[in-house]
């Protein structure tokens, strides 16, 4: 039996996949995904050596745990397949067999399916089930994953879907699901957020002269290069502010302009949009 299977083999899921195999957390022969789309049924089969399928029963089948990496828009309809196949009518008119004798509580299932709630999901999967919120950078080996699991995931399931998203970044575990709306504003969006101020930077940087290639390059170090030192150093953003900003310099000149337009209040209220609307979906 394979140890994790796909359901939906896109960038995701594919990002995953090579992590766990990079990392050797996993060997191909462990893994199994499904996918309606024949490309990336041949792509993941070429490049990482794992068995794929255009049948989600036959990944259910045949893995102790399954990733349900499909999007928002057609989860019910795989939740509804699969639950189907969990828990076929009795008695069967038709011959039908539970998928090779699966029970909801003989698999493992992680979803990362944004705004389907703990709720949605245990109602067709049985209680086993984590919740898990990636980002974008985990397709590089950079991602930040937050996970809750409902009441029938236990410390052993938490692991092994902890070891899952650490393989292409860092993961935490929250106690309270509600979390997870922050944790979509923060990290699920916030790739975006810092897209928008390295494109603001450099435009900017145009204004003043410099060519636009080297702007974006000079503007993607500095937020790597600060990203770096705040990470080694034990002083807080505010004392490294004040290291850089020299009183009456260039740098005390830009960040009162960002004080006077209201920097840190557009942030907080874009956070905030962004985390009611993820509120908002896992209510529809």
């Amino acid at each position: 039996m394979k140890k994790l299977g796909f359901i939906g083999g896109g960038n995701m899921a594919e990002a995953l996949a090579r992590g766990l195999l990079q990392k050797k957390v996993f060997a191909p022969s462990d893994l199994v995904a499904s996918d309606v789309d024949p490309g990336r049924r041949r792509k993941l089969a070429r490049q990482l050596k794992i068995k794929t399928t255009d049948s989600n029963l036959e990944v259910l089948r045949e893995a102790r745990a399954i990733l349900l990496a499909v999007k928002p828009q057609t989860i019910d309809e795989v939740l509804a397949e699969l639950a189907a196949a969990m828990n076929p009518p009795a008695p069967s008119t038709d011959g039908a067999k539970r998928a090779s004798g699966t029970k909801p509580a003989d698999r493992l299932f992680i979803s990362i399916a944004a705004g389907i709630t703990l709720g949605r999901l245990t109602a067709a999967l049985g209680k086993r089930v984590i919740r898990v919120m990636p980002n974008a950078p985990a397709m590089v080996g950079q991602g930040m994953a937050a996970m809750v699991g409902a009441p029938g995931a236990g410390k052993a399931d938490q692991a092994f879907a902890l070891r899952i998203f650490r393989a292409v970044g860092d993961a935490v575990a929250l106690s309270e699901e509600g979390l997870l709306d922050a944790v979509t504003a923060l990290s699920g969006s916030g790739p975006a957020y810092v897209y928008l101020f390295v494109k603001a930077l450099a435009d900017a940087a145009v204004s003043e002269g410099l060519p636009p290639e080297l702007a974006a390059r000079m503007a993607l170090k500095t937020i790597r290069g600060a990203e770096e030192n705040m990470r080694q150093s034990d002083l807080s953003p505010a004392e490294l502010i004040r290291i850089v900003a020299s009183p009456g310099g260039t740098t005390e000149a830009a960040l009162r302009k960002f004080a006077e337009t209201g920097f840190s209040d557009i942030v907080a209220h874009a956070i905030h949009a962004a985390a009611e609307r993820s509120r908002e979906l896992g209510r529809t």
